[in-house]
């Protein structure tokens, strides 16, 4: 699957990305919930969030961050309270320390409430992208507020790529446990 230019596509990939990391978190069993993540062993998994994340509950926790992100954003700059989207004082260099106060804030945040949360902030990204069209979703310079990018490039950043990100740990970690 290609990376989204259309809203169709958007829709779609979010969509079906959503389904599928459902369908990995339905068939896991109560050891894989349960077991802590441990990359330490993998050399390739140097990324910080292989060692920030400790368990399903991190990832939910940080998909929900971001759809926070997004739907801040957007919320903010149409009714005319110029934001950007990181919140203040990260940008795109220190964003990591960012996801390492979403990981701080959410520790005594239990996994069937994670999941709550991501459910819903899934539903209202979907909700929210549905309202633009393809050209304010895919067209350049259509909101002064998005820079060089388009306004739906930050929506697959958040959904469907996210969605990638989290099946891939998932299935790392489904095969650790495996072990």
């Amino acid at each position: 699957m290609g990376r989204a230019t259309t809203k169709e596509d958007m829709l779609m990939f979010a969509k079906s990305n959503y389904e599928k990391l459902n369908l990995i978190l339905s068939k896991m069993t109560e050891f894989e919930l349960s077991t802590p993540f441990d990359f330490t062993q993998d050399i390739k998994k140097k990324e910080a969030h292989w060692g920030r994340d400790k368990n399903i509950r991190d990832i939910l926790i940080h998909l929900y961050e971001w759809h926070q992100l997004l739907l801040n954003w957007i919320t903010s700059n149409q009714k005319g309270d110029s934001r950007q989207f990181l919140q203040e004082p990260y940008n795109w260099k220190t964003y990591g320390e960012m996801n390492v106060g979403f990981w701080k804030k959410h520790q005594n945040t239990e996994l069937v409430k994670a999941y709550e949360m991501f459910e819903k902030s899934n539903s209202d990204i979907i909700s929210l992208g549905e309202q633009f069209s393809n050209e304010e979703l895919f067209s350049k310079d259509v909101f002064p507020w998005v820079g060089g990018s388009t306004l739906g490039a930050y929506f697959v950043s958040a959904t469907a790529s996210h969605y990638d990100w989290a099946m891939k740990k998932l299935k790392a970690h489904k095969k650790n446990c495996a072990k």
